[in-house]
């Protein structure tokens, strides 16, 4: 049952993050990557804030999985780092810290992209 509970907090927290960024394209003139840099930096903010954290032990996944958690793993990469070694690892931490996101996104886009139909938009 806990995993039960555990998925809907995920599913609401993740689905008011995305349900955000839709009320932001359709009711502001903001284009949808400001939207998607606004939300990195939004995840970065938070962090900082420490409100973040609090929210990833509640929702998981929910919390993790949107642009807003990827802000927040670049700050806390790039903080860990900073610690460890220095400058570089300020300038470096970030991108190790979410390469292994990165590259499944890029993996799972390509076994998306052999195993449909492209179109031209027009």
């Amino acid at each position: 049952m806990e995993l039960f509970w555990a998925m809907v907090r995920a599913f609401v927290v993740g689905g008011a993050l995305c349900a955000l960024g839709e009320l932001l394209i359709l009711r502001t003139n903001l284009t949808s990557a400001r939207i998607l840099v606004l939300f990195v930096i939004a995840g970065v903010a938070l962090g900082a804030l420490g409100i973040y954290e609090p929210l990833i032990e509640f929702a998981g996944a929910g919390a993790t999985t949107p642009l807003t958690g990827f802000g927040y793993s670049l700050s806390q990469g790039a903080i860990k780092g900073a610690r460890e070694e220095g400058l570089m690892g300020a300038l470096s931490g970030g991108i190790a810290a979410t390469a292994a996101g990165v590259a499944a996104s890029i993996v799972f886009g390509y076994i998306a992209a052999l195993c449909s139909r492209p179109r031209s938009k027009d």
